[in-house]
């Protein structure tokens, strides 16, 4: 038995001294209705062509739909982004309700105020153990380059410092 399947608890911990940003990931789902959550498994993968990826635990009540959305907008949350995260990231809740967004291609809800959002097909998914690495092709994306983004770091919320 390895040492990361011995203790979990203090390999989740080891990744989480790797800063990440904060994402809503969303789509539609096969009802039509939106849907999404708070990730913080989101990376680039290519610039030609254009892929990003994230991941999403096996466990998720979601996984079909985002498995059978022909769309995911990723949107990078800023740093006064910190509720939204959390109302995404909280079950069962109607985390729409109230909220404004756009649909981006394919429907796939955007919201205002974000970093940068990245409109994406669903391009494939891989096994990746207990969670399913999504790649999708960027086909729309945007930035607001003078908001800060809103970061992860050891179980808790942090923001840049210069």
């Amino acid at each position: 038995m390895s040492q990361a399947q011995a203790d979990t608890r203090a390999l989740r911990n080891a990744l989480g001294r790797f800063a990440t940003g904060i994402a809503i990931v969303t789509a539609i789902d096969p009802d039509g209705h939106p849907i999404g959550l708070t990730v913080n498994s989101f990376s680039a993968v290519s610039l030609d062509p254009a892929l990003v990826l994230w991941c999403l635990d096996n466990g998720s009540h979601n996984l079909e739909a985002f498995r059978k959305a022909s769309h995911h907008a990723i949107n990078i949350l800023a740093v006064d982004q910190k509720d939204l995260s959390n109302r995404f990231a909280t079950w069962p809740t109607d985390r729409f309700a109230g909220l404004p967004w756009q649909a981006g291609n394919g429907g796939a809800p955007v919201f205002p105020g974000c970093c940068a959002t990245f409109e994406v097909a669903n391009e494939s998914q891989l096994p990746g153990g207990d969670h399913t690495i999504f790649i999708g092709r960027v086909e729309r994306f945007s930035e607001s380059a003078d908001l800060a983004p809103l970061l992860f770091h050891a179980g808790q919320y942090r923001t840049l410092a210069e």
